[in-house]
């Protein structure tokens, strides 16, 4: 089945809305229970890709705080400009979560409220593209839909596209690219109903 059309405007979508984006966004931060527990995995000073970093605030940000040294990709050139602007000593790049290919790896791997912007089909090509990236014992953290499917929500108010695998899918997919299951929880109520996976690199 073809993907609901408002798959291909996610970039676009970004690209014209990212002051909007980042006014909404950057105060709210649910994550940090979540986001401590991946730097857990870390050794400090560790090197973090932030996958779909957006304006960096206030993941990147709560992240740099810490002396982690973080590399931030994201298909959305003005949502770039913010991250440069605000952390500059930090390491900043347009592209294309779907071809990332940095050509070194990273101690973590962080993609929260970005993969799941991707069709079904480009996500389960994400996780060679995460295990390339990452080093052994590397964490990676990301987010999902509960279920399978599409779901489609509305911002600046346009469609906005969100899909999912079956949660066992995940499972298969992580193990397959040598990545363990350290913590997951589906629609946690602490945190906005997101459905959270913590993974880490084998080996």
């Amino acid at each position: 089945m073809r993907p609901h059309p408002a798959a291909d405007n996610i970039i676009p979508l970004y690209q014209q809305h990212a002051a909007l984006w980042d006014a909404a966004r950057r105060d709210d931060f649910i994550e940090q229970p979540w986001l401590d527990a991946f730097l857990s995995l870390l050794p400090g000073g560790g090197q973090v890709l932030d996958i779909g970093c957006g304006a960096a605030k206030p993941l990147a940000a709560w992240m740099i705080a810490r002396r982690f040294d973080v590399t931030g990709v994201d298909a959305s050139p003005p949502m770039i400009e913010l991250c440069r602007a605000r952390f500059p000593q930090q390491r900043w790049q347009v592209a294309d979560m779907r071809t990332l290919a940095l050509g070194r790896t990273f101690h973590g791997l962080l993609a929260w409220d970005s993969v799941f912007h991707l069709t079904r089909e480009a996500q389960r090509q994400m996780f060679p593209i995460f295990r390339a990236h990452a080093r052994p014992g590397a964490a990676l953290l990301f987010t999902s839909g509960p279920a399978d499917g599409e779901a489609i929500g509305t911002f600046a108010g346009q469609p906005l596209y969100h899909a999912s695998l079956d949660p066992v899918e995940y499972r298969q997919l992580l193990a397959q690219n040598g990545f363990r299951v350290v913590r997951q929880q589906s629609e946690d109520p602490t945190c906005g109903h997101h459905t959270i996976w913590l993974a880490q690199r084998q080996g």
